[in-house]
């Protein structure tokens, strides 16, 4: 139990001093050594013979009474402060100056820590023995001065706002604007519940992985062109055999006739139809002279197939005499097979360069193929020259 809140029954434990020092005066007093003497044991508290302590069947006043529970019997409760409406209610009371306190020009509030001037440890006077501060009056001799703020003399608008008028500012505000809202957004602070910058990236991966499995579908894929390995050249028919003349000449030298390469078009790749453009030329082996082209135009191919076609060729070449070796060998392989014993021509040797364009696609592709042992595709009169 705390000391202070413990009764103190003054016959038998002794009377203890209040420990607030702002409502006694500060004892200075040096402690004493000595040991304070004991109370008897056999005080009044135990003596048989004690009054009762029933305050209500005690003995008449003037008696003797215990030291039960009274007031006396408890530590006091320090200083008791007036309330606030009995303040108000003295009359004539100056109230209490703090200044006066510490310039010991007045009453003090406490004597517990000595007197100034006398004890170090007690309050000290203000350096140059100034006393209280006194509010300072702002009412000159002839009335109160009145404060009245005056704009300064200039132009009715600033260079700013001038600025601000104009076409270049209105496009600086517009581009702050937009500035100003695309860093909101990308910070979080725009965009309410499904624009946040976290679900548009969501919406950006899968509109790119769509895109993605779409080209994947749609794009179209380069076809694969094979050229026969029994007929690589066919002779030609329909239109397109009186479309060029047939005609090997000595003077002079030159030949011309029209042909068929006999191709396979691989689209086995390809998801979709697709639809392309292609061009041919054809090279001699070994002298590497152009000497025949062709275009089959725009055609259209399904998907996943192996499709046969005839590419149409025009060979035509001119050459200085009749004893140049590309017009040799190709009138050697197109002799009549009669003129040859066993029947037996020369092959023809030559390069297909093939060229396309496909729709959906950018740019040209291509492919070539050599042949090394084909048979001319038409065949010439005993009288030809």
């Amino acid at each position: 139990m705390d000391a202070d809140r413990k009764s103190a029954v003054s016959s038998f434990y002794g009377r203890k001093g209040s420990l607030d020092a702002l409502n006694h005066d500060f004892n200075a007093a040096a402690p004493s050594s000595a040991r304070s003497p004991r109370g008897d044991d056999a005080s009044s508290f135990f003596n048989p013979d004690r009054q009762s302590m029933d305050l209500l069947s005690g003995p008449p006043s003037g008696a003797m009474r215990s030291a039960g529970y009274n007031g006396s019997s408890f530590f006091p409760g320090g200083r008791i402060e007036p309330l606030k409406d009995e303040e108000e209610q003295v009359d004539n009371d100056p109230g209490w100056d703090v200044y006066a306190d510490f310039n010991n020009a007045g009453p003090r509030y406490s004597n517990a820590f000595g007197i100034g001037g006398q004890d170090p440890a007690a309050y000290q006077s203000l350096p140059g023995g100034a006393g209280t501060p006194k509010a300072e009056s702002t009412i000159g001799s002839s009335g109160p001065v009145e404060l009245v703020t005056v704009p300064a003399m200039g132009a009715e608008w600033g260079k700013d706002e001038l600025r601000g008028m104009t076409k270049a500012g209105k496009r600086e505000r517009k581009a702050e604007r937009r500035k100003q809202l695309w860093q909101d957004w990308t910070r979080g602070r725009r965009g309410a519940k499904w624009l946040t910058k976290r679900v548009m990236v969501f919406i950006a991966f899968g509109v790119i992985a769509i895109i993605a499995v779409l080209i994947g579908i749609l794009l179209p894929r380069v076809p694969d062109f094979a050229l026969s390995n029994n007929a690589p050249l066919a002779n030609a028919t329909g239109s397109w055999a009186s479309a060029v003349d047939t005609e090997f000449s000595r003077v002079p030298a030159n030949f011309s006739f029209p042909a068929f390469a006999n191709l396979q078009v691989d689209t086995t790749s390809n998801y979709i139809p697709i639809k392309l453009h292609l061009t041919a030329k054809v090279f001699d082996l070994a002298s590497g002279f152009i000497i025949g082209t062709g275009d089959m135009g725009k055609q259209t191919f399904a998907a996943k197939d192996l499709i046969p076609i005839q590419l149409p060729l025009n060979f035509s070449y001119i050459a200085n005499n009749d004893s140049d070796t590309t017009w040799v060998d190709w009138y050697n392989g197109c002799r009549s097979k009669s003129q040859y014993p066993n029947g037996d021509r020369p092959s023809v040797q030559f390069t297909l360069q093939l060229s396309m364009t496909i729709d959906g696609r950018v740019g040209s592709f291509g492919s070539s193929t050599t042949v090394n042992n084909a048979n001319c595709p038409i065949e010439l009169p005993t009288n030809s020259v």
